[in-house]
């Protein structure tokens, strides 16, 4: 079953795919799913919250937040899929700025994520690179131990 928190991150996904692939302001992204009849039921079931923080704040700082990612990719950041892309900077974002949530939490759902949007291994290249950030972005979190 898909918690609203799930929703909300697999939401966020979409709007960081879109904001990749069309160069929207973040308002007009959000208008446009909002709108979109196929989807307002499902977004209606998100978490609401969850999901303003999480694409707001990835979509605002996505340039750090590649900056951050770029050193652990095994590619060139051009060769990311837009969906390996958006994953890994709402991850990115949840890490750095919602210590309230879990790192491991945030590393499942980002590889469920994954499973369901991207390619076919591409959850196993989002839970190396989250595995690393999260070593950094986390340093001295007591799980990590």
């Amino acid at each position: 079953m898909r918690t609203p928190r799930r929703r909300a991150r697999e939401f966020a996904v979409r709007a960081l795919y879109q904001a990749t692939l069309n160069e929207s302001p973040a308002p007009e992204i959000v208008k446009n799913i909002q709108e979109d009849t196929e989807l307002q039921a499902e977004f209606a079931k998100a978490d609401q919250e969850l999901f303003t923080k999480l694409f707001y704040g990835a979509y605002s700082n996505r340039a750090e937040y590649l900056e951050i990612i770029r050193p652990l990719l095994d590619r060139d950041e051009n060769e990311l899929s837009p969906i390996e892309r958006a994953v890994l900077l709402m991850a990115c974002h949840e890490l750095s700025a919602i210590p309230e949530t879990p790192y491991p939490v945030i590393i499942n759902e980002a590889i469920e994520v994954t499973k369901t949007y991207g390619s076919t291994d591409g959850h196993k290249f989002v839970n190396g690179i989250l595995d690393k950030l999260a070593s950094r972005l986390r340093p001295n979190d007591p799980k990590r131990k």
